[in-house]
């Protein structure tokens, strides 16, 4: 089973349709016993980091997330909430990768929305796409590149489209909303 994690953020019903398309069945779910045994866990979100992160904590989810063992994706606030920090809200994060995230300067378009390739990418997540290849992006929050950058995209300036340490991933674009691409990128998550 693959547990889409409920935690009050949006998107939740358009990863739930992917995932059907591609032929996996999911349970969105807070039970604590649920994500444990999960064969995988996706965490989607559309929202802010602090009310986000509130829920997690007010569920214990926080200490459940960052203990798995298992294969763990995250999507758009999903990645910013793995960082150990957010600009958004002065929010202290999972900490899962040792990153800040920062709201977009000022002085430019914000959000970034629309579609966006990469300038670098590596990993198992990008088996069979080409960095010229766009994903679908709308976010107003950018995490900085560290070591833990498995995808760079540059909007204003260079950030990570998506990460990597151990068992966790994270992508800062959505997969669900990235056609054909975003297919192979969620295929290479299921398959991991």
């Amino acid at each position: 089973m693959i547990a889409v994690l409920k935690y009050n953020a949006g998107n939740i019903q358009s990863v739930r349709n992917a995932l059907a398309r591609l032929g996996y069945e999911c349970k969105v779910t807070d039970d604590p016993k649920e994500i444990i045994s999960a064969a995988k866990v996706i965490i989607p979100g559309v929202g802010e980091a602090l009310s986000a992160m509130r829920y997690l904590r007010e569920k214990n989810l926080d200490r459940i997330i960052t203990s798995l063992k298992q294969p763990v994706l995250g999507i758009c606030l999903g990645l910013q909430l793995m960082c150990t920090y957010s600009d958004e809200g002065d929010t202290k994060c999972l900490g899962i990768f040792d990153a800040i995230v920062k709201r977009f300067p000022a002085f430019d378009k914000v959000p970034h929305m629309g579609w966006n390739n990469f300038s670098a990418m590596k990993g198992s997540l990008f088996r069979g796409v080409n960095p010229d290849e766009d994903v679908y992006f709308v976010h107003s929050y950018y995490a900085e590149l560290t070591s833990f950058t498995a995808a760079i995209c540059d909007y204003v300036l260079p950030f990570s489209a998506a990460m990597h340490r151990e068992n966790f991933y994270a992508v800062q674009f959505h997969p669900e909303k990235s056609a054909d691409t975003g297919v192979k990128i969620l295929q290479n998550f299921l398959e991991l």
